[in-house]
Formats: C-alpha cells, sequence, structure tokens
C-alpha cells in the first residue's frame, strides 16, 4: 500500500505562516466590513480556500491562482462594494505563479481567463461603474504586477545559481589543466628519452660493437666489451618500456611541449653528423644550394629529421652505410636520409612505417607546416622532410592542442560562456517585461480609469450644499451650488424611482469615495424651477 507523500516540515511550515499571513489579512477585511459581512460567506469560506490553495501552489500554482480569483469575483455581487481582502490573496498567489512557472504562456493563459471570469462576472450582474472600475484596474494590476516580480525574482535566482554552477565547473576544469600538464610533462621527458638519450646509446653500442673487433684486444677486453654491448643493449631496452610507460598519457589527447627534448643552442646537424660519424657510423652528407637564415623551429626540425633518422639507422641496420642530402631551396628546405638493406632478416622485418619516434617526428614536421614520407627504398629504409622556411603563424601549443583535444576544452568553456549569456538573456527580457508590461497595461487602462474618476469626482454635490437647496427656486439662482456635470451612471433603482410628472431629474454623488458606494442625490426640474429633491441610500437594492 502506497501512503501519500509528505511535504518536508520547513515546507509546511512556509505554507503555514503564509496561510497564517492571508487569514490575518481575510479577517481584517471581515471585521472592516461590519454587520453587512456574512460570517459563512465572507470569513470561513476564504479561510478554507486559502487552507487548500497555498499549499496547491506549490503543485498547481495556476489552479491556485484560479480558485483566489473566484473569491474576488464572487466579491463583486456584494451590493456595498467590490472591494475586499481577497484581492491580496491573488497577488500573493500570483507572485508564486511567476516564482514557480518557467514558461510565460501558460501564466498568461491563466491571468488572460482570470480577466475574462471578473469581466463576464460584471457584465452578467451589470455591476454600476464603481465595480466596473475596480475590476478594470485593481484585479489586472493584483494578477500581473506581482506575476512580473516573480518571474523577475525566479530569473536572478537562475542566474545567480548558474554562476555558481559556471564557478564549479571553471575550478573543475583548472583541475584537469593542472592534471593535463603533469602528463604533458611525463611525455615531454619521454620524448626527450627518446630523441636524445636514445640516439646517445645506440651510438654507444655501435662503438663498442666496433671496438669489439679490434685485433688489439685480449680474450679478456672482448668479452669485458660483449659484455657492455649486451648491458647498453638491455639499457636500451628498458628505455623503449619506460618510454611506452611514460608516453601513455599522449594518447589520451596530451599535447608535446614546444621545444621539448630539442638540441642545445649552439648544437646543428653538422655536429650530430660529426658525432655519429666519430662512433663509427658510415655516414655522408651532402648540402645543396645558398644556406638561408632559418628560423629556430625549422632548424630544430631539420635536426630532429636527421637524429631520428640515424637512430633508426643504427638500431636496425648496423654497420650500413647512410646518406644525407640537404637541399636549400629559396622557401622550402628537403631533408632526405637514406641507410642501404639491412644485413639481417630480423632488420627486414622491421616495420617500414616508423615506431613512436616516426610518429613523433611526423607530428612535428605537421605542426611546421611541411610534409614527411617514409618508407622502403631500394633494399633500404628513406626519410624524407620537406620543412617550409615560414612556420605557420598559429604557434605550436596552439596546433597540437588542437590536434590533441585542446579544442574540447575551448568547446567546454564556450558552451559554457554560451549558457551564461543565455540566462543574462532571459533575466534581462524577463526585466524589460516587468518594466514594459505595467506601462503598456498603464497606457491602455489608465486613460479609461482616469475618464471614469473624473466622472465620478465631478459629479459630487456636498451635504452642506444640498441641504442649501430649496424647491420652487429657479435654476439661475442654484446655479452657484450645483457641481458643473451631474453623475452620469445612477443605478437602476435610481432611474426607476418616481418622479414628479414631466420633471427633469438628475443625480450627483454625495463623496468622491471611488470604491464605495454613496448616497445619490436626485434634483428635479420643471421649466427651470426645482420642484423636488430626494437621497437615494447607496445599499438600496
Amino acid at each position: 500500500m502506497r501512503h501519500p507523500r509528505i511535504p518536508p516540515a520547513g515546507l509546511l511550515l512556509a505554507d503555514g505562516a503564509l496561510w497564517a499571513v492571508l487569514a490575518a489579512l481575510t479577517g481584517y477585511g471581515f471585521r472592516d466590513a461590519g454587520g453587512a459581512s456574512s460570517p459563512v460567506v465572507d470569513l470561513l469560506l476564504p479561510l478554507a480556500v486559502l487552507a487548500v490553495t497555498v499549499p496547491l501552489s506549490r503543485s498547481r500554482p495556476a489552479v491556485a491562482v484560479l480558485v483566489v480569483n473566484g473569491l474576488c469575483a464572487l466579491s463583486l455581487a456584494d451590493s456595498a462594494t467590490p472591494a475586499n481582502a481577497h484581492v491580496l490573496s491573488l497577488a500573493a498567489l500570483s507572485c508564486l505563479l511567476g516564482v514557480r512557472v518557467a514558461r510565460a504562456r501558460g501564466p498568461l493563459v491563466v491571468l488572460a481567463a482570470c480577466m475574462g471570469v471578473d469581466i463576464a462576472v460584471c457584465a452578467v450582474l451589470q455591476v454600476p461603474a464603481v465595480w466596473w472600475f475596480y475590476t478594470l484596474t485593481v484585479l489586472p494590476a493584483a494578477l500581473l504586477l506581482p506575476w512580473l516580480a516573480g518571474r523577475h525574482w525566479r530569473g536572478r535566482r537562475e542566474l545567480v545559481r548558474d554562476g555558481w554552477r559556471l564557478a564549479q565547473s571553471l575550478e573543475e576544469r583548472q583541475h584537469l589543466v593542472a592534471e593535463r600538464a603533469r602528463l604533458t610533462e611525463r611525455a615531454d621527458i619521454a620524448a626527450d628519452m627518446h630523441d636524445s638519450l636514445g640516439h646517445v646509446l645506440s651510438l654507444v653500442a655501435l662503438r663498442a660493437g666496433a671496438l669489439e673487433l679490434s685485433l688489439d684486444l685480449t680474450d679478456g677486453d672482448r668479452a669485458d666489451l660483449a659484455e657492455l654491448r649486451g648491458t647498453i643493449a638491455d639499457a636500451v631496452e628498458q628505455l623503449r618500456q619506460t618510454v611506452a610507460v611514460l608516453h601513455e598519457p599522449r594518447r589520451e589527447g596530451t599535447e608535446t611541449r614546444e621545444g621539448a627534448g630539442g638540441p642545445s643552442v649552439k648544437d646543428t646537424v653538422a655536429d650530430l653528423l660529426g658525432r655519429a660519424a666519430a662512433s663509427g657510423v658510415p655516414v655522408s652528407w651532402e648540402r645543396r644550394g645558398a644556406v638561408p637564415v632559418l628560423p629556430p623551429l625549422v632548424e630544430r626540425g631539420m635536426y630532429r629529421v636527421v637524429q631520428e633518422a640515424l637512430t633508426n639507422a643504427v638500431k636496425h641496420a648496423p654497420g650500413r652505410a647512410v646518406r644525407v642530402g640537404i637541399d636549400h631551396a629559396a622557401d622550402h628546405t628537403r631533408v632526405s636520409v637514406v641507410n642501404a638493406a639491412a644485413r639481417d632478416e630480423r632488420a627486414e622485418r622491421a616495420p617500414t612505417t616508423g615506431g613512436r619516434g616516426l610518429t613523433g617526428l611526423r607530428e612535428r614536421v605537421l605542426v611546421l607546416g611541411g610534409t614527411l614520407h617514409t618508407g622502403p627504398h631500394e633494399g633500404g629504409f628513406r626519410v624524407t622532410a620537406v620543412l617550409p622556411h615560414q612556420a605557420p603563424a598559429r604557434p605550436l601549443r596552439q596546433a597540437a592542442a588542437t590536434r590533441s583535444g585542446r579544442r574540447d576544452d575551448h568547446g567546454a568553456a564556450s558552451e559554457s560562456a554560451e549558457r551564461l549569456a543565455a540566462v543574462r538573456r532571459t533575466a534581462r527580457r524577463r526585466t524589460i517585461a516587468a518594466c514594459a508590461a505595467p506601462a503598456a497595461a498603464a497606457a491602455f487602462f489608465v486613460p479609461a480609469a482616469a475618464y471614469l474618476a473624473w466622472q465620478l469626482t465631478t459629479g459630487v454635490l456636498p451635504p452642506s450644499r444640498f441641504d442649501a437647496l430649496e424647491p420652487g427656486r429657479p435654476r439661475a439662482e442654484l446655479g452657484h451650488l450645483l457641481p458643473a456635470r451631474a453623475f452620469p451612471y445612477p443605478p437602476d433603482h435610481a432611474r426607476s424611482a418616481p418622479r414628479p410628472a414631466g420633471a427633469d431629474c438628475r443625480f450627483y454623488r454625495s463623496g468622491r469615495d471611488l470604491l464605495d458606494q454613496v448616497d445619490l442625490y436626485r434634483l428635479c426640474w420643471s421649466d427651470g424651477v426645482l420642484v423636488a429633491k430626494d437621497t437615494l441610500e447607496a445599499n438600496r437594492n
């Protein structure tokens, strides 16, 4: 058996406090009305309705507004005055409607329906002009203005909440950036170890192998050199495994740090080839064309191409000749490294597409705007790179980041900025609506209300002047006591009251109260002479 869901204690307390405030206002209105009010209709019924609509406004705020508006419409049938405390309850629930409903279309339909019900009640009951004035001014203001205030409050809360969410996401993104920087350092260390230390160890192993063949060494020396060469080979293998572990984060999108593992400031391609030749590598090289002044990035890239190609040649085809060609053109430099065929089948089965070093080298060349081609050549292997002299204007970090996934960060940041801008636009529109809607409503209702108020206040005959009017005196003598205009909206019972035969009767209000009924004075004239004056009580049906 499912039990009904009980609201939290805090919500019950809030609803109870709101009901207590609205009940107090209802009780004050009932007491102010005096003996003309019915305890059941004017007090107990509204309290029971509020006890239902206040908690209902959390799940069905539109229904709550409609029900309380029914109380206001019911008050239009009061012969004394349409004004009561129900309009304050209507304003409170209308404000909650704006706070608790995000979209505007549904609430606007509800507000329009409430206005339609109120106007229909006035039309059916044929209420006096004061009731129409109340229906077209006070009730729309109690519906529209609190609803706009509630929407504005909701918009500001959403703006603050989304701002905190954005701040939290930015903080989390900062942690991700820090973690990515740490992984980038790992990848840079791997690149540096592979490009520099791996190359040096390969040359040391090659030189140890050459010394092992020397005729001047004893058998013990040769055994020591063989052991040294094996140790170096093991070190190279351990280095390869370490690089593989450190390089793993690169597959997750970390970028290559600019200049990681690069040559020293004074190190050149010629120095690199000289060290290789001194280590026993049979390398020859040729440089063609006028040597231009290359940008540091291009110079570093050319150095890396030669270094990686020499490392692969020593590793896969030790002892075979290596030819290096550097051709300088007007706008680019072409670097070609070719090694002869390998001496054993294991080298021939080596992957022709290159390993991790060639993959990193291809990335570097692409960042510089060049091209890299690797593959078999005349039984050996060739690495060819074309490097433009003018590197792309985009920095290396940005280019590598674009390829490695940094776009996700920018995309996420742009998405957060767009969300914040959308919330700001919504809050701005709600603020404009909160200011423009009352202005538009005022432009529509104020002229009519002002005209009605002018008619009500200009047709007022004070009691002291009414008492000074004596029947039988001509209008010319009494004109200074009469207001400029008569009251144009007397109730039906006043119009149908018996009058002297052939007399023209005019009606005047006894007070300037706009929201309450006042007694009416009737003056009947015949041939310009006052023939009768009467007082019509306001509460008479």
